[in-house]
Protein backbone atom coordinates (compact mmCIF):
# COMPACT_ATOMS: atom_id res chain seq x y z
CA UNK A 1 0.00 0.00 0.00
CA UNK A 2 2.49 2.47 0.70
CA UNK A 3 4.51 1.45 -2.50
CA UNK A 4 1.31 2.01 -4.29
CA UNK A 5 1.22 5.75 -2.58
CA UNK A 6 4.68 6.41 -3.20
CA UNK A 7 3.81 5.52 -6.75
CA UNK A 8 0.74 8.12 -6.86
CA UNK A 9 2.27 10.43 -4.91
CA UNK A 10 5.38 10.43 -7.86
CA UNK A 11 3.27 10.27 -10.80
CA UNK A 12 1.11 13.32 -9.26
CA UNK A 13 4.37 15.53 -8.50
CA UNK A 14 5.36 14.54 -12.45
CA UNK A 15 2.23 15.74 -13.48
CA UNK A 16 1.96 18.72 -11.55
CA UNK A 17 5.39 19.90 -12.39
CA UNK A 18 4.13 19.05 -16.11
CA UNK A 19 1.65 21.51 -15.83
CA UNK A 20 3.89 24.39 -14.58
CA UNK A 21 6.34 24.02 -17.21
CA UNK A 22 4.02 23.43 -19.87
CA UNK A 23 2.27 26.71 -18.97
CA UNK A 24 5.52 28.52 -18.63
CA UNK A 25 6.55 27.27 -22.23
CA UNK A 26 2.88 28.90 -23.54
CA UNK A 27 3.35 32.06 -22.05
CA UNK A 28 7.04 32.38 -23.18
CA UNK A 29 6.31 31.85 -27.00
CA UNK A 30 3.35 33.74 -26.62
CA UNK A 31 5.77 36.90 -25.43
CA UNK A 32 8.31 35.48 -28.52
CA UNK A 33 5.90 35.04 -31.12
CA UNK A 34 4.39 38.60 -30.22
CA UNK A 35 7.80 39.52 -30.14
CA UNK A 36 8.52 38.15 -33.51
CA UNK A 37 5.78 40.20 -35.00
CA UNK A 38 6.93 43.25 -33.84
CA UNK A 39 10.75 43.09 -35.38
CA UNK A 40 9.42 41.62 -38.83
CA UNK A 41 7.15 44.37 -39.48
CA UNK A 42 10.21 46.56 -38.51
CA UNK A 43 12.26 45.05 -41.10
CA UNK A 44 9.70 44.99 -43.61
CA UNK A 45 9.80 48.96 -42.97
CA UNK A 46 13.06 48.82 -43.26
CA UNK A 47 13.03 46.75 -46.52
CA UNK A 48 11.05 48.82 -48.18
CA UNK A 49 12.39 52.32 -47.58
CA UNK A 50 16.30 51.17 -48.10
CA UNK A 51 16.43 48.21 -50.56
CA UNK A 52 17.38 50.61 -53.66
CA UNK A 53 20.03 52.04 -50.94
CA UNK A 54 21.30 48.58 -50.34
CA UNK A 55 21.87 47.75 -53.91
CA UNK A 56 23.76 51.08 -54.33
CA UNK A 57 26.00 49.87 -51.74
CA UNK A 58 26.88 46.66 -53.68
CA UNK A 59 24.91 43.98 -51.50
CA UNK A 60 21.38 41.99 -52.88
CA UNK A 61 18.17 44.26 -52.01
CA UNK A 62 16.55 41.30 -50.13
CA UNK A 63 19.29 42.09 -48.07
CA UNK A 64 17.83 45.07 -46.74
CA UNK A 65 14.58 42.93 -45.23
CA UNK A 66 16.81 40.82 -42.79
CA UNK A 67 16.15 41.45 -39.42
CA UNK A 68 19.64 42.59 -37.79
CA UNK A 69 21.93 41.38 -40.90
CA UNK A 70 20.66 45.10 -42.73
CA UNK A 71 22.30 47.12 -39.82
CA UNK A 72 25.24 44.90 -39.93
CA UNK A 73 25.52 45.58 -43.43
CA UNK A 74 25.12 49.55 -42.73
CA UNK A 75 27.49 49.36 -39.72
CA UNK A 76 30.41 47.38 -41.65
CA UNK A 77 30.02 50.29 -44.81
CA UNK A 78 29.84 52.72 -42.59
CA UNK A 79 32.66 51.85 -40.37
CA UNK A 80 31.23 51.42 -37.06
CA UNK A 81 31.81 48.03 -34.56
CA UNK A 82 29.31 45.35 -36.53
CA UNK A 83 28.30 43.97 -33.40
CA UNK A 84 26.23 46.98 -32.29
CA UNK A 85 23.62 45.14 -34.99
CA UNK A 86 22.43 42.59 -31.88
CA UNK A 87 21.31 45.82 -30.32
CA UNK A 88 19.01 47.36 -33.02
CA UNK A 89 15.81 45.22 -32.20
CA UNK A 90 15.98 45.15 -27.96
CA UNK A 91 13.18 46.65 -26.24
CA UNK A 92 13.60 50.30 -25.29
CA UNK A 93 17.34 50.28 -26.57
CA UNK A 94 16.58 49.29 -30.03
CA UNK A 95 14.48 52.37 -31.16
CA UNK A 96 17.67 54.11 -30.11
CA UNK A 97 20.30 52.21 -31.85
CA UNK A 98 17.63 51.91 -34.85
CA UNK A 99 17.99 55.91 -35.01
CA UNK A 100 21.39 55.81 -34.90
CA UNK A 101 22.16 53.77 -37.92
CA UNK A 102 19.53 55.07 -39.66
CA UNK A 103 21.55 58.42 -39.56
CA UNK A 104 24.83 56.27 -40.37
CA UNK A 105 23.19 55.21 -43.29
CA UNK A 106 21.91 58.90 -44.92
CA UNK A 107 25.28 60.06 -43.91
CA UNK A 108 26.58 57.43 -46.67
CA UNK A 109 24.58 59.21 -49.02
CA UNK A 110 25.67 62.53 -48.01
CA UNK A 111 22.40 63.44 -45.83
CA UNK A 112 23.83 65.59 -43.13
CA UNK A 113 22.22 68.52 -42.72
CA UNK A 114 20.09 69.14 -39.81
CA UNK A 115 16.64 69.02 -41.29
CA UNK A 116 17.88 65.49 -42.85
CA UNK A 117 19.24 64.27 -39.68
CA UNK A 118 16.02 65.22 -37.45
CA UNK A 119 13.26 63.91 -40.19
CA UNK A 120 15.58 60.68 -40.16
CA UNK A 121 14.99 60.53 -35.99
CA UNK A 122 11.21 61.79 -36.39
CA UNK A 123 10.20 59.94 -39.75
CA UNK A 124 12.66 57.62 -39.93
CA UNK A 125 11.06 54.87 -42.50
CA UNK A 126 9.13 57.99 -44.61
CA UNK A 127 12.16 59.75 -45.17
CA UNK A 128 14.50 56.67 -45.80
CA UNK A 129 12.13 56.18 -48.70
CA UNK A 130 11.88 59.80 -50.03
CA UNK A 131 15.71 58.96 -50.61
CA UNK A 132 15.52 55.31 -51.17
CA UNK A 133 13.51 56.24 -54.52
CA UNK A 134 15.25 59.39 -55.18
CA UNK A 135 17.00 59.98 -58.36
CA UNK A 136 19.82 61.36 -57.17
CA UNK A 137 20.70 59.51 -54.09
CA UNK A 138 24.55 59.01 -54.54
CA UNK A 139 27.40 57.45 -52.27
CA UNK A 140 29.52 59.76 -50.79
CA UNK A 141 33.08 59.58 -50.45
CA UNK A 142 34.59 59.41 -46.87
CA UNK A 143 37.69 58.51 -47.76
CA UNK A 144 39.85 61.46 -44.74
CA UNK A 145 42.28 61.73 -47.78
CA UNK A 146 39.62 63.84 -49.75
CA UNK A 147 37.81 65.40 -46.84
CA UNK A 148 38.73 69.40 -45.90
CA UNK A 149 39.52 70.49 -42.20
CA UNK A 150 35.91 71.65 -41.75
CA UNK A 151 34.91 68.25 -42.58
CA UNK A 152 37.50 66.64 -40.34
CA UNK A 153 36.42 68.71 -37.64
CA UNK A 154 32.54 67.45 -37.82
CA UNK A 155 33.95 64.09 -38.18
CA UNK A 156 35.56 64.44 -34.80
CA UNK A 157 32.28 65.97 -33.11
CA UNK A 158 29.88 62.90 -34.31
CA UNK A 159 32.49 60.79 -33.21
CA UNK A 160 32.18 62.40 -29.97
CA UNK A 161 28.34 62.27 -30.20
CA UNK A 162 28.51 58.74 -31.02
CA UNK A 163 30.56 58.16 -27.99
CA UNK A 164 27.75 59.80 -25.81
CA UNK A 165 24.71 58.10 -27.58
CA UNK A 166 26.86 54.42 -27.09
CA UNK A 167 27.11 55.53 -23.42
CA UNK A 168 23.51 56.65 -23.30
CA UNK A 169 22.56 53.11 -24.98
CA UNK A 170 25.33 51.35 -22.56
CA UNK A 171 23.62 53.06 -19.50
CA UNK A 172 20.09 51.96 -21.06
CA UNK A 173 20.67 48.34 -20.89
CA UNK A 174 21.94 48.20 -17.63
CA UNK A 175 18.81 50.08 -16.23
CA UNK A 176 16.43 47.77 -18.49
CA UNK A 177 18.22 44.33 -18.48
CA UNK A 178 20.24 44.13 -15.02
CA UNK A 179 19.57 46.44 -12.35
CA UNK A 180 17.69 49.97 -11.63
CA UNK A 181 18.08 52.33 -9.50
CA UNK A 182 15.75 53.03 -6.97
CA UNK A 183 14.86 56.63 -4.61
CA UNK A 184 12.83 56.22 -1.05
CA UNK A 185 10.84 59.55 -0.70
CA UNK A 186 8.92 58.81 2.03
CA UNK A 187 9.14 57.18 5.59
CA UNK A 188 7.30 54.11 5.21
CA UNK A 189 10.48 51.96 5.57
CA UNK A 190 12.08 53.99 8.21
CA UNK A 191 14.16 52.85 9.68
CA UNK A 192 15.26 50.17 7.45
CA UNK A 193 15.99 52.34 4.51
CA UNK A 194 15.41 56.25 5.18
CA UNK A 195 14.30 59.56 2.83
CA UNK A 196 16.53 60.27 0.67
CA UNK A 197 18.06 56.68 0.40
CA UNK A 198 18.64 55.95 -3.61
CA UNK A 199 19.01 51.96 -4.01
CA UNK A 200 20.50 49.13 -6.42
CA UNK A 201 17.29 47.21 -7.52
CA UNK A 202 18.50 43.76 -8.74
CA UNK A 203 16.25 43.08 -11.61
CA UNK A 204 17.02 38.89 -11.56
CA UNK A 205 16.51 38.54 -8.15
CA UNK A 206 12.79 36.28 -8.58
CA UNK A 207 13.68 36.04 -12.17
CA UNK A 208 14.18 38.60 -14.64
CA UNK A 209 10.01 40.13 -15.75
CA UNK A 210 10.85 40.82 -20.34
CA UNK A 211 9.70 44.42 -20.85
CA UNK A 212 6.27 44.92 -21.66
CA UNK A 213 6.52 48.27 -23.44
CA UNK A 214 9.42 47.97 -25.74
CA UNK A 215 9.26 51.28 -27.39
CA UNK A 216 9.73 53.99 -24.67
CA UNK A 217 12.04 56.83 -23.62
CA UNK A 218 15.35 55.53 -21.49
CA UNK A 219 15.02 55.90 -17.74
CA UNK A 220 11.55 57.42 -17.35
CA UNK A 221 9.49 55.17 -15.77
CA UNK A 222 5.51 56.13 -16.65
CA UNK A 223 5.19 60.07 -17.47
CA UNK A 224 7.61 62.68 -19.19
CA UNK A 225 5.75 65.81 -17.54
CA UNK A 226 2.54 66.88 -16.59
CA UNK A 227 1.13 68.69 -20.48
CA UNK A 228 -2.30 69.08 -19.04
CA UNK A 229 -2.06 70.94 -16.10
CA UNK A 230 -5.04 69.94 -15.14
CA UNK A 231 -4.50 68.12 -12.09
CA UNK A 232 -5.74 64.62 -13.31
CA UNK A 233 -2.71 62.80 -13.78
CA UNK A 234 -3.86 60.24 -16.47
CA UNK A 235 -3.86 63.01 -19.09
CA UNK A 236 0.13 63.16 -18.51
CA UNK A 237 2.70 62.62 -20.82
CA UNK A 238 3.40 58.80 -21.23
CA UNK A 239 7.13 58.02 -21.32
CA UNK A 240 5.84 54.84 -23.23
CA UNK A 241 4.06 54.01 -26.53
CA UNK A 242 0.59 52.69 -25.34
CA UNK A 243 -0.48 50.76 -28.55
CA UNK A 244 3.08 48.44 -28.86
CA UNK A 245 2.73 45.85 -25.93
CA UNK A 246 4.33 42.60 -24.93
CA UNK A 247 2.56 40.02 -22.49
CA UNK A 248 3.88 39.31 -19.12
CA UNK A 249 6.81 36.64 -18.71
CA UNK A 250 9.47 36.19 -16.22
CA UNK A 251 12.30 33.72 -17.28
CA UNK A 252 14.98 32.16 -15.17
CA UNK A 253 12.64 32.46 -11.60
CA UNK A 254 14.59 30.19 -9.57
CA UNK A 255 13.24 31.86 -6.67
CA UNK A 256 10.46 33.89 -5.00
CA UNK A 257 10.02 36.27 -2.64
CA UNK A 258 9.92 35.17 0.71
CA UNK A 259 8.90 36.57 3.95
CA UNK A 260 11.41 39.02 5.81
CA UNK A 261 12.60 40.09 2.01
CA UNK A 262 12.55 43.61 1.09
CA UNK A 263 11.22 44.27 -2.28
CA UNK A 264 10.62 46.65 -4.95
CA UNK A 265 7.19 46.26 -6.91
CA UNK A 266 4.75 48.27 -9.12
CA UNK A 267 1.65 49.47 -7.30
CA UNK A 268 -1.04 47.30 -8.10
CA UNK A 269 -4.01 49.87 -8.05
CA UNK A 270 -2.31 52.15 -10.75
CA UNK A 271 -5.27 54.07 -12.55
CA UNK A 272 -2.87 56.12 -14.59
CA UNK A 273 -0.82 53.09 -16.55
CA UNK A 274 -2.19 50.12 -17.94
CA UNK A 275 0.63 48.58 -18.43
CA UNK A 276 2.01 47.09 -14.69
CA UNK A 277 5.53 47.48 -15.21
CA UNK A 278 4.72 51.49 -15.57
CA UNK A 279 2.76 51.85 -12.81
CA UNK A 280 4.81 53.38 -9.83
CA UNK A 281 7.47 51.56 -7.61
CA UNK A 282 7.17 50.90 -4.63
CA UNK A 283 9.53 49.46 -1.94
CA UNK A 284 8.02 47.31 1.22
CA UNK A 285 8.64 44.35 3.21
CA UNK A 286 7.33 41.36 2.04
CA UNK A 287 5.61 39.74 5.40
CA UNK A 288 3.37 37.18 4.32
CA UNK A 289 3.58 35.32 1.27
CA UNK A 290 1.04 33.01 -0.75
CA UNK A 291 -1.23 30.69 1.66
CA UNK A 292 0.04 32.61 4.88
CA UNK A 293 -2.21 34.08 7.11
CA UNK A 294 -1.80 37.77 7.74
CA UNK A 295 -2.96 39.57 11.01
CA UNK A 296 -2.69 42.58 13.42
CA UNK A 297 -3.52 43.39 17.08
CA UNK A 298 -3.53 46.61 18.40
CA UNK A 299 -0.31 47.43 15.73
CA UNK A 300 1.48 44.32 16.47
CA UNK A 301 1.62 42.14 13.61
CA UNK A 302 1.45 38.33 13.62
CA UNK A 303 1.61 35.88 10.73
CA UNK A 304 -0.01 32.35 10.88
CA UNK A 305 -0.77 33.73 14.48
CA UNK A 306 2.76 33.89 15.53
CA UNK A 307 3.88 37.02 16.44
CA UNK A 308 6.68 38.39 13.46
CA UNK A 309 10.33 37.97 13.72
CA UNK A 310 12.26 41.33 14.09
CA UNK A 311 15.70 40.93 12.31
CA UNK A 312 18.83 42.62 13.18
CA UNK A 313 18.07 45.62 10.38
CA UNK A 314 14.51 45.90 12.01
CA UNK A 315 13.50 48.21 14.78
CA UNK A 316 9.80 47.73 16.25
CA UNK A 317 8.31 51.01 16.08
CA UNK A 318 5.23 52.97 17.17
CA UNK A 319 2.80 56.12 16.61
CA UNK A 320 2.55 58.73 19.95
CA UNK A 321 0.73 61.68 21.08
CA UNK A 322 2.78 63.40 23.17
CA UNK A 323 0.92 66.78 25.66
CA UNK A 324 3.84 69.23 26.66
CA UNK A 325 3.63 72.60 28.88
CA UNK A 326 5.55 74.37 26.49
CA UNK A 327 7.21 73.54 23.18
CA UNK A 328 9.82 70.77 22.08
CA UNK A 329 13.12 71.74 20.24
CA UNK A 330 12.54 69.83 17.10
CA UNK A 331 15.37 70.17 15.40
CA UNK A 332 17.53 69.47 18.21
CA UNK A 333 15.93 65.94 19.11
CA UNK A 334 16.21 65.30 14.89
CA UNK A 335 19.93 66.37 15.64
CA UNK A 336 20.04 63.38 18.06
CA UNK A 337 17.57 60.40 16.47
CA UNK A 338 17.91 61.63 12.87
CA UNK A 339 14.26 60.24 11.47
CA UNK A 340 11.05 61.87 13.44
CA UNK A 341 8.06 62.78 11.65
CA UNK A 342 6.13 64.98 13.98
CA UNK A 343 2.72 67.27 13.66
CA UNK A 344 2.54 70.28 15.75
CA UNK A 345 -0.74 71.97 17.11
CA UNK A 346 -0.79 74.65 19.76
CA UNK A 347 -3.37 73.79 22.31
CA UNK A 348 -3.50 76.85 24.80
CA UNK A 349 -0.67 77.39 26.60
CA UNK A 350 0.88 73.76 25.74
CA UNK A 351 1.11 71.71 22.86
CA UNK A 352 0.13 68.50 21.50
CA UNK A 353 2.63 66.71 19.29
CA UNK A 354 1.75 63.33 17.05
CA UNK A 355 5.08 61.18 16.63
CA UNK A 356 5.68 58.17 13.96
CA UNK A 357 8.42 55.91 13.94
CA UNK A 358 9.57 55.73 17.92
CA UNK A 359 11.35 52.89 19.14
CA UNK A 360 10.75 52.30 22.36
CA UNK A 361 13.91 53.44 23.66
CA UNK A 362 13.63 56.79 21.91
CA UNK A 363 10.17 56.99 23.46
CA UNK A 364 11.06 55.97 26.81
CA UNK A 365 13.94 59.36 26.25
CA UNK A 366 10.99 61.69 24.86
CA UNK A 367 8.66 60.15 27.44
CA UNK A 368 11.77 62.08 30.49
CA UNK A 369 11.48 65.48 29.05
CA UNK A 370 11.07 67.64 31.06
CA UNK A 371 8.10 69.28 28.71
CA UNK A 372 6.38 66.29 28.34
CA UNK A 373 2.95 66.37 30.74
CA UNK A 374 1.73 63.15 28.91
CA UNK A 375 2.77 60.30 26.35
CA UNK A 376 0.68 57.28 25.22
CA UNK A 377 0.69 55.39 22.17
CA UNK A 378 -1.89 55.70 19.79
CA UNK A 379 -3.61 52.85 18.63
CA UNK A 380 -6.84 52.43 17.09
CA UNK A 381 -9.49 50.82 18.58
CA UNK A 382 -11.14 47.79 17.69
CA UNK A 383 -14.44 47.83 14.94
CA UNK A 384 -12.85 51.40 13.88
CA UNK A 385 -13.03 50.77 10.12
CA UNK A 386 -10.30 52.92 8.32
CA UNK A 387 -12.70 54.25 5.42
CA UNK A 388 -11.51 57.73 3.27
CA UNK A 389 -13.76 59.67 1.53
CA UNK A 390 -13.67 62.18 -1.25
CA UNK A 391 -15.61 64.44 0.42
CA UNK A 392 -15.78 64.55 4.31
CA UNK A 393 -19.27 66.09 4.53
CA UNK A 394 -21.27 64.26 1.98
CA UNK A 395 -19.71 60.81 2.29
CA UNK A 396 -20.71 60.29 -1.63
CA UNK A 397 -17.61 58.52 -2.77
CA UNK A 398 -15.32 56.10 -1.45
CA UNK A 399 -11.49 57.03 -1.60
CA UNK A 400 -9.84 53.48 -1.90
CA UNK A 401 -6.58 54.29 -2.43
CA UNK A 402 -6.90 55.43 1.58
CA UNK A 403 -9.42 52.91 2.76
CA UNK A 404 -8.95 49.73 4.52
CA UNK A 405 -8.61 46.49 2.36
CA UNK A 406 -11.19 45.15 1.82
CA UNK A 407 -13.48 48.18 2.49
CA UNK A 408 -16.42 45.93 3.45
CA UNK A 409 -14.53 44.89 6.97
CA UNK A 410 -14.57 46.85 10.01
CA UNK A 411 -11.27 47.11 10.10
CA UNK A 412 -7.85 49.46 10.64
CA UNK A 413 -4.36 49.71 10.22
CA UNK A 414 -3.75 48.35 13.80
CA UNK A 415 -6.85 45.97 14.15
CA UNK A 416 -6.53 44.23 10.57
CA UNK A 417 -7.74 40.83 9.76
CA UNK A 418 -7.06 37.75 10.02
CA UNK A 419 -6.91 37.87 6.32
CA UNK A 420 -5.62 35.13 4.34
CA UNK A 421 -3.07 35.38 1.34
CA UNK A 422 -4.39 34.23 -2.00
CA UNK A 423 -2.22 31.05 -3.54
CA UNK A 424 -2.03 29.48 -7.13
CA UNK A 425 -4.50 27.02 -7.48
CA UNK A 426 -6.53 28.04 -4.37
CA UNK A 427 -10.54 27.74 -5.31
CA UNK A 428 -12.22 30.78 -3.59
CA UNK A 429 -16.15 31.44 -3.09
CA UNK A 430 -17.30 34.15 -4.71
CA UNK A 431 -20.20 36.45 -2.99
CA UNK A 432 -21.29 39.92 -2.00
CA UNK A 433 -19.37 39.22 1.25
CA UNK A 434 -16.03 37.76 -0.39
CA UNK A 435 -16.04 39.95 -3.44
CA UNK A 436 -14.61 42.90 -2.46
CA UNK A 437 -11.56 41.25 -1.40
CA UNK A 438 -11.42 39.19 -4.63
CA UNK A 439 -12.54 41.48 -7.68
CA UNK A 440 -9.28 43.06 -7.83
CA UNK A 441 -7.74 39.61 -8.47
CA UNK A 442 -10.20 38.19 -11.13
CA UNK A 443 -10.75 41.90 -12.90
CA UNK A 444 -7.85 43.73 -13.10
CA UNK A 445 -4.83 40.98 -11.92
CA UNK A 446 -6.40 38.59 -14.07
CA UNK A 447 -7.96 40.07 -16.81
CA UNK A 448 -11.01 38.60 -16.73
CA UNK A 449 -14.83 40.04 -17.35
CA UNK A 450 -16.87 40.46 -13.92
CA UNK A 451 -20.11 41.52 -13.29
CA UNK A 452 -22.55 41.96 -10.22
CA UNK A 453 -26.24 41.70 -11.26
CA UNK A 454 -29.18 41.48 -9.10
CA UNK A 455 -26.77 39.62 -6.66
CA UNK A 456 -25.42 37.33 -9.08
CA UNK A 457 -21.81 37.33 -10.09
CA UNK A 458 -20.46 36.41 -13.55
CA UNK A 459 -17.02 35.58 -14.45
CA UNK A 460 -16.14 35.73 -18.05
CA UNK A 461 -20.38 35.65 -19.33
CA UNK A 462 -21.06 32.82 -16.91
CA UNK A 463 -22.84 32.85 -13.08
CA UNK A 464 -21.11 31.65 -10.52
CA UNK A 465 -19.64 31.58 -7.04
CA UNK A 466 -15.96 30.12 -7.37
CA UNK A 467 -12.84 31.30 -8.57
CA UNK A 468 -9.17 29.68 -9.17
CA UNK A 469 -6.34 31.78 -8.21
CA UNK A 470 -3.97 32.08 -11.85
CA UNK A 471 -1.12 33.68 -9.23
CA UNK A 472 0.71 33.90 -6.19
CA UNK A 473 -0.27 36.73 -3.88
CA UNK A 474 1.85 38.35 -1.24
CA UNK A 475 1.82 40.88 1.62
CA UNK A 476 3.52 44.17 1.27
CA UNK A 477 4.34 46.34 4.66
CA UNK A 478 6.24 49.20 5.66
CA UNK A 479 8.21 48.90 8.56
CA UNK A 480 7.61 52.17 10.03
CA UNK A 481 3.96 50.68 9.83
CA UNK A 482 2.24 53.82 11.36
CA UNK A 483 3.60 55.59 8.54
CA UNK A 484 2.83 53.33 5.61
CA UNK A 485 0.45 53.28 2.80
CA UNK A 486 0.93 49.74 2.29
CA UNK A 487 -0.88 46.47 1.39
CA UNK A 488 -3.23 47.05 4.51
CA UNK A 489 -5.10 49.84 2.20
CA UNK A 490 -4.02 48.80 -1.64
CA UNK A 491 -4.45 44.64 -1.05
CA UNK A 492 -2.19 42.02 -2.29
CA UNK A 493 0.47 42.93 -4.28
CA UNK A 494 0.63 40.22 -7.55
CA UNK A 495 3.45 38.01 -8.63
CA UNK A 496 3.37 40.07 -12.04
CA UNK A 497 4.34 42.78 -10.39
CA UNK A 498 7.53 41.90 -8.37
CA UNK A 499 10.62 43.91 -9.39
CA UNK A 500 13.12 42.96 -7.56
CA UNK A 501 14.96 42.87 -4.76
CA UNK A 502 17.10 45.88 -3.33
CA UNK A 503 21.30 45.26 -3.39
CA UNK A 504 22.46 48.65 -1.96
CA UNK A 505 22.30 52.16 -0.94
CA UNK A 506 24.29 54.11 -3.04
CA UNK A 507 24.06 57.54 -2.30
CA UNK A 508 21.99 58.69 0.72
CA UNK A 509 21.08 62.28 0.94
CA UNK A 510 18.94 63.57 4.35
CA UNK A 511 16.51 66.19 3.02
CA UNK A 512 15.98 65.47 -0.38
CA UNK A 513 12.92 64.93 -0.08
CA UNK A 514 10.15 66.93 1.52
CA UNK A 515 8.22 64.90 4.18
CA UNK A 516 4.51 65.45 3.58
CA UNK A 517 4.42 63.46 7.24
CA UNK A 518 6.81 66.13 9.02
CA UNK A 519 5.84 69.88 9.97
CA UNK A 520 9.53 69.59 10.22
CA UNK A 521 12.03 69.87 7.24
CA UNK A 522 15.72 68.29 7.98
CA UNK A 523 18.46 69.71 6.92
CA UNK A 524 20.62 68.72 3.59
CA UNK A 525 23.40 66.59 4.43
CA UNK A 526 25.29 63.84 2.30
CA UNK A 527 24.90 60.40 5.18
CA UNK A 528 28.11 58.80 4.20
CA UNK A 529 27.75 56.45 6.51
CA UNK A 530 24.97 54.81 4.75
CA UNK A 531 26.16 54.76 1.29
CA UNK A 532 27.47 51.52 -0.46
CA UNK A 533 26.21 49.02 2.35
CA UNK A 534 23.64 46.60 1.24
CA UNK A 535 20.23 46.88 2.10
CA UNK A 536 18.82 43.53 2.55
CA UNK A 537 20.79 41.27 4.35
CA UNK A 538 18.69 41.65 7.40
CA UNK A 539 21.75 42.14 9.48
CA UNK A 540 22.25 44.73 12.21
CA UNK A 541 25.87 45.83 10.74
CA UNK A 542 25.28 45.94 6.66
CA UNK A 543 28.71 44.84 4.42
CA UNK A 544 29.73 47.76 2.90
CA UNK A 545 30.30 47.74 -1.31
CA UNK A 546 32.90 50.81 -0.60
CA UNK A 547 35.34 47.93 -3.05
CA UNK A 548 33.40 47.79 -5.87
CA UNK A 549 32.91 51.36 -6.40
CA UNK A 550 36.62 51.70 -6.12
CA UNK A 551 36.98 48.85 -8.32
CA UNK A 552 34.45 51.17 -10.66
CA UNK A 553 36.40 53.80 -10.50
CA UNK A 554 39.75 52.49 -11.06
CA UNK A 555 38.29 50.96 -14.10
CA UNK A 556 36.46 53.10 -15.81
CA UNK A 557 39.56 55.86 -15.92
CA UNK A 558 42.03 52.91 -16.00
CA UNK A 559 40.61 52.37 -19.57
CA UNK A 560 40.15 55.97 -20.58
CA UNK A 561 43.94 56.34 -19.94
CA UNK A 562 44.53 52.80 -21.78
CA UNK A 563 42.37 54.20 -24.86
CA UNK A 564 44.27 57.63 -24.95
CA UNK A 565 47.06 56.09 -24.83
CA UNK A 566 46.28 53.75 -27.77
CA UNK A 567 45.46 56.41 -29.77
CA UNK A 568 48.29 58.93 -29.40
CA UNK A 569 50.72 55.72 -30.23
CA UNK A 570 48.15 55.17 -33.10
CA UNK A 571 48.59 58.38 -34.58
CA UNK A 572 52.37 58.51 -34.30
CA UNK A 573 52.56 55.58 -36.43
CA UNK A 574 50.65 56.60 -39.15
CA UNK A 575 52.90 59.58 -39.26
Amino acid sequence: MNDEMLIVNLLSSIVHHLIIYIDLGTKFMNYFLTYTVYVLILSVLMGISTWKLFKKLGYRPHFAFIPFYNYFIILKETKHPKWWAVLSYLPIVGPIMMSVFHLYLMKKFGKTLFKDQLLTVVLPFIYMATVNYSKDAEIEDDNEIYLTQEEKEAKKKDSFMGSITFAVVFATIIHTFVTQPFGIPTGSMERTLLVGDFLFVNKWSYGYRLPMRPLAIPFLQGTIYDFQKDGNPKNDGKSYVEAVKLPYERIFQFSKPQKNDIVVFNYPRDSVHVSLDRADPYVKRCVAVAGDTFEMRDGRMFVNGKPETVLGDQEVQHRYIVTTGSQLDIPGLYNIYGFLPVQEIQNGNGFIYAFQGLTDKVASEIKQLPQVVEMKEDIQPKGESAIAYYNNETKSKIDTTNSIFPINKAWNQDQYGPLKIPKKGDVVTINQETLPEYQWIIKNYEHNTLENKNGKIFINGKETNQYTIQQDYYMMVGDNRDASLDARFFGFVPEENIVGKPMFTWMSLQGAFSDKSSSYQAPFKIRFDRMFKATNTGEANKTSYWWIAAMILILFFGWEYFVKLFSKKKDSDEI
